[in-house]
């Protein structure tokens, strides 16, 4: 009965049989009741004078003699990690995520052995991914992509160890021209100079053919050049050079932010001395309205209420690489994310500020699984993902009904069901939208809908711009401010 009840619901029932001999469970007897059942005062005990009858389909039998609680808990967790209930928490979770800097010791050699080497002189945004490689945001990857790992992530979303699929959706790759190409094949290591600067040493170069229109047409559904990353891609060399990555030393970017740019290995020390036993990690690349505050609160409340854990932390996490022109500059949001933490409209005691130095790349559902693996490895084992969290409108706003190249809704859908994410518990998107009649920004009711403002990107720019104040309740004043001063400035 208790599963059909379940099954109509539609939640999952789990039978679990706790097996342990009659004996082992009157010798541990905490509470003296068999002791008070052998003596007659409690009747129709059971196993003393009413039968226990043995489960015969139990989902589970739980072994608890000769066992730890630790080692009889374990075979639950592992039933309830299998069937996705919870997520499937990394095993070696205290191991450091590989970094490919060099060690100190041979730093000198590899100086000096770089200056011999043949070089090629890489973009920004080859830095950007540089540092994304160098940084174990993309490991197990140790390098820009080869042709065989190119493929797998292209085709398969996912890279291949063994019989482990890791989620890698997206190509990391260095795209170099015919001319540096015909130059340095044949080489057996290359140096990459950023405006004369050596960063990295590349072993083994590897060069294949850079199929742009297959590229992009696998990655974002288009090969239409009004859409911004695909046309860095047409701009790029003709030619992809993969190969193992030594790196010399951290990027650096000297901008003033640079204290927030920590390695995954950075954030999970930091996570470890706040003492979190949970971390979710909030995807964005745009400024804080009280709406994402409240679904960043939310997550923590039911973390802490409905989940048991005692000290979730929210790292907070916008993304730092390159932006198309009119989404507001890394700089301009930092300020604004720590005027919101100042206000008091997060728990600043709770939250972890930090940087994630991915470009944007306007993907979809396929960039969202890069972003929820990418703070996987910096130890998140939440992730809220938000509305629409990597899309774009379609170059032709008339080719679809909402005018999006992507449907909002399925970034979320398919983290649900990505390959190689099994250690991450994705938590959907809850529309928020300003409550007219309490003054706030709250949940989305349908059943009241009239009550409820959508408050567009376009309307807060243009209030932002005319220096105006948005409704009281849709963002922290100070937060407010520094938008105005942006937008202001840029007139």
């Amino acid at each position: 009965m208790a599963r059909q009840i379940h099954k109509e619901a539609d939640l999952p029932f789990f039978e679990v049989f706790v097996d342990t001999p009659l004996q082992v469970c009157e010798a541990r007897d905490t509470k003296g009741l068999y002791k008070k059942a052998r003596q007659g005062a409690i009747k129709g005990f059971t196993g003393i004078d009413q039968m226990y009858e043995r489960p015969m389909n139990s989902d589970l039998v739980v072994k608890t003699e000769n066992c730890t609680p630790e080692e009889s808990a374990a075979t639950v967790i592992e039933l309830l990690e299998k069937y996705r209930i919870i997520p499937q928490l990394e095993k070696s979770s205290d191991l450091p995520i590989r970094e490919l800097f060099v060690p100190d010791s041979r730093l000198a050699s590899a100086k000096a052995e770089a200056e011999t080497l043949p070089s090629v002189e890489v973009t920004e945004l080859d830095v950007q991914w540089l540092q994304i490689l160098a940084e174990g945001w993309a490991a197990p990857l140790t390098g820009f992509m080869r042709e065989y790992q190119y493929l797998q992530a292209q085709h398969l979303r996912c890279l291949l160890e063994g019989s482990k699929e890791i989620n890698q959706s997206v190509p990391i790759v260095l795209a170099v021209s015919t001319a540096d190409k015909n130059r340095l094949e044949g080489s057996c290591a290359i140096s990459l100079k950023y405006q004369d600067e050596i960063l990295a040493i590349l072993r083994k170069p590897e060069f294949y053919f850079h199929r742009k229109e297959e590229r992009c047409s696998w990655q974002f559904g288009t090969n239409n050049l009004e859409h911004p990353y695909v046309r860095l891609i047409h701009n790029s060399g003709d030619w992809l050079c993969g190969g193992d990555l030594e790196v010399l030393k951290r990027i650096k970017w000297h901008d003033g932010l640079d204290r927030y740019r920590l390695t995954p290995n950075e954030i999970r020390a930091k996570c470890r001395k706040m003492k979190a036993d949970a971390v979710f990690a909030f995807q964005l690349r745009n400024p804080i309205h009280n709406g994402h505050a409240l679904l960043m609160q939310d997550t923590r409340k039911r973390l802490l209420e409905e989940r048991g854990f005692r000290n979730p932390v929210l790292l907070l996490h916008p993304l730092g690489g390159w932006i198309k022109d009119d989404d507001v500059p890394l700089y301009t949001r930092i300020l604004q994310h720590k005027a919101v933490l100042d206000e008091g409209v997060l728990d600043a005691d709770s939250t972890l500020l930090a940087i994630f130095p991915s470009p944007m790349m306007y993907a979809g559902p396929i960039e969202v699984q890069w972003h929820a693996k990418a703070r996987m490895n910096a130890g998140a084992n939440f992730y809220i993902v938000g509305r629409d969290p990597a899309g774009i409108p379609h170059p032709n706003k008339n080719a679809t009904p909402d005018g999006n190249l992507y449907d909002p809704t399925h970034g979320a859908r398919v983290l649900s069901m990505a390959r190689g994410l099994d250690n991450l518990e994705i938590i959907p998107f809850r529309v928020a939208a300003y409550d007219t009649r309490n003054s706030k920004m709250a949940f989305f009711e349908p059943e009241r809908k009239q009550d409820f403002e959508f408050i567009s990107g376009t309307k807060m720019r243009g209030l932002a711009k005319a220096g105006q104040s948005p409704p009281n309740g849709f963002m922290a004043p100070k937060a407010w401010q520094v938008l105005v001063q942006y937008y202001q400035s840029l007139e």
